[in-house]
């Protein structure tokens, strides 16, 4: 068994985007270029351990964010992303799709792909993708019934497969807290402190910070990608340039 979510979907079609505070914004439009270094992260699961991927540098969009503070983290796999730097990784992955994490100390490998494995309580970075024509649908039709209602047909047909009803489904709303829809297929978010959102919706437990991040989806499918970020308090400023890159990372897949 894949040590991702749970497979529990919960359908929420009406969700409530609440604006009144939008998340860090993202970098856009013309900005510096800088090069980070390259930190390959060892992954596990499906098919045993794998290997860190090698290279030295990644040119990167930083925005106002100076690059010495960061480093470009990438799995086995291929999944990656900025996080502060002297960080520590570690990668999963299986038929669902593929999860790296990201924390200031180190993390034992055994406890991540445990089935009794508890949440990240601290600082955490967690990104992931999950494909939706795999098992990974499932996932995929729980974050597209929370904010992407424009593919309500994927979670109807996702729910075919279990040849349930709509009203058979069990629902327990999660809510989104100040999410900005950012079209049809991408939404950014902030979830606050001590606070059930799309943050919580990962491996990283509510504390006391807030908890920032994005979802998108990719390709006719579609896959599912999530990012999940919560920096020490002396890191938040680094926030923007984490997600504008993922943005622009994803942006830049192959559409197949």
């Amino acid at each position: 068994m894949i040590p991702f979510e749970p497979v529990i979907i919960r359908f929420i079609f009406s969700v409530g985007l609440l604006m009144q505070t939008a998340p860090p914004a993202a970098v856009s439009g013309s900005q510096p270029s800088g090069s980070v270094p390259f930190v390959g992260c060892k992954s596990d699961w499906q098919t045993g351990p794998l290997d860190a991927p090698r290279d030295t540098r990644v040119s990167v969009v930083i925005g106002s964010t100076d690059p010495h503070e960061l480093a470009y983290y990438r799995s086995a796999m291929g999944i990656g992303v900025l996080a502060p730097r002297g960080w520590e990784c570690f990668g999963t992955y299986g038929s669902s799709g593929e999860t790296l994490y990201v924390t200031p100390e180190p993390m034992d490998s055994k406890k991540v792909l445990s089935a009794l494995r508890s949440k990240f309580t601290g600082a955490a970075i967690q990104v992931s993708r999950r494909f939706g024509d795999t098992s990974g649908r499932f996932s995929v039709a729980e974050m597209i019934a929370r904010v992407f209602p424009a593919y309500k047909q994927f979670v109807t047909d996702v729910m075919g497969e279990l040849d349930r009803p709509p009203r058979h489904v069990a629902v327990r709303a999660v809510p989104v807290r100040q999410a900005q829809v950012q079209g049809e297929r991408a939404v950014e978010y902030q979830t606050p402190p001590r606070s059930e959102g799309l943050g919580t919706h990962s491996w990283l437990e509510q504390n006391d910070s807030p908890t920032y991040g994005a979802a998108m989806l990719v390709g006719p499918t579609p896959d599912l990608l999530f990012l999940t970020v919560r920096l020490r308090s002396n890191q938040q400023h680094l926030a923007a340039s984490i997600i504008g890159h993922f943005e622009r990372d994803v942006s830049l897949l192959p559409v197949n």
